[in-house]
């Protein structure tokens, strides 16, 4: 690879800017990374992205800007990684009943030592913008997170988390080190609500709200969608997202929105003309509750189907690479997953990861299925 200082002309600016340019030749194909502390770029034959730093714009595109590459050839653009499986729910004593990771009070941590070696086997591809690191409600159970964001900052890459009751000293560091940060809405709303108000307060602007969606928590989602614009804690909110349901870890003992239920949830927010959006795993029944939309093409072409091992990667604890954080440890339509793949064991991320047997065949089935899940009924 070589590495230097070039003019490049970039679809999130209209000026020509200054970039650090990195060359890879790789037997996946040639690419160049473009890069300052504004904004990030790929440019290759058939996959291309502009990423900006600031504000989380994303752009990606193929052979032409009307293309759109069915995965990054080249490594993930997000990495979704587990910190901690120590969590107590908002108080700290008291477990989500529908927590999908089944965590509780005992638990362990990932260490910083393991923590860089996987960031920085994955980075050496430079395809990353975004790490989502997974850890508890409050923030405080792994005494390693703020040298893992300050790594990630160092490294070039935007940190985002999801918390859920926040005390200040929390968001002092969340407001100087993150990108983005979702805060959970569970049953008492003040913990969120409470929580939006303090990042907000502090300037952060990509504060979003995460609402599950079951039968179990209908009445809360449409609750918060109601307190959206009359609730003063929420004026600093940039949207609320709708999480489906997975039947794993305790989740399995809820039950999913039916169609009809989930449109009556897209139409209430956007009678509220509010900002919202949804995880990939909820395209499909988003798209089926637009249909007769009059923005129905624009809607259907900025809503992104599942990324697993297209886009995005997830790794747990142990370090084990798995498609996403529902997938962890199980076996499901011909795809064993019950164990992973060991990031600390192996030699070179994109040979023995990214283009790993079981990586292409599920990939290879993602693609064939529409990049709706094949795990789980959503």
């Amino acid at each position: 690879m070589i590495a230097r200082a070039v003019p490049c002309q970039s679809t999130l600016f209209d000026e020509e800017i200054m970039y650090n340019i990195t060359k890879f030749n790789t037997k996946y194909g040639e690419y160049f990374v473009y890069e300052n502390d504004h904004i990030k770029s790929i440019r290759s034959k058939n996959y291309n992205y502009d990423f900006n730093k600031i504000n989380g714009l994303f752009m990606r595109w193929g052979k032409s800007l009307d293309d759109d590459p069915q995965f990054s050839p080249f490594g993930p653009e997000i990495l979704d990684l587990e910190n901690s499986t120590i969590c107590g729910g908002t108080l700290g004593n008291n477990p989500c009943r529908f927590c999908y990771k089944a965590n509780t009070p005992t638990g362990q941590n990932m260490s910083f030592e393991n923590f860089k070696i996987i960031l920085d086997k994955i980075n050496k591809y430079k395809t990353l913008t975004q790490i989502a690191i997974g850890s508890d409600a409050t923030l405080k159970s792994n005494p390693d997170i703020w040298k893992m964001f300050e790594y990630c900052r160092e490294s070039g890459i935007i940190p985002n988390i999801t918390v859920a009751n926040i005390d200040d000293t929390v968001a002092d560091q969340l407001a100087k080190l993150a990108g983005a940060c979702a805060v959970s809405r569970y049953s008492n709303k003040n913990h969120c609500y409470d929580s939006v108000k303090k990042l907000t307060d502090r300037g952060m602007k990509q504060i979003n709200i995460h609402q599950i969606l079951s039968q179990e928590a209908l009445d809360q989602a449409l609750e918060t969608i109601n307190d959206i614009g009359t609730d003063p804690r929420l004026d600093g909110l940039n949207a609320i997202v709708f999480l489906s349901l997975k039947q794993v870890g305790r989740g399995s003992n809820h039950s999913r929105l039916s169609q009809e239920q989930f449109k009556m949830v897209v139409d209430k927010a956007m009678n509220k003309n509010i900002n919202f959006g949804f995880d990939s795993c909820s395209q499909q029944k988003f798209i089926n509750s637009i249909r007769n939309h009059k923005n129905y093409d624009y809607l259907e072409q900025n809503s992104e189907p599942c990324e697993s091992l297209l886009m995005s990667i997830y790794i747990d604890v142990n370090a084990m690479v798995f498609p996403c954080s529902f997938t962890e440890n199980i076996n499901f339509d011909n795809h064993d997953w019950t164990q992973g793949i060991n990031m600390l064991e192996i030699d070179d991320f994109l040979n023995d990861v990214w283009y790993n047997e079981k990586v292409i065949k599920f990939r290879e089935d993602n693609i064939n299925n529409n990049r709706k899940c094949i795990a789980f009924d959503i």
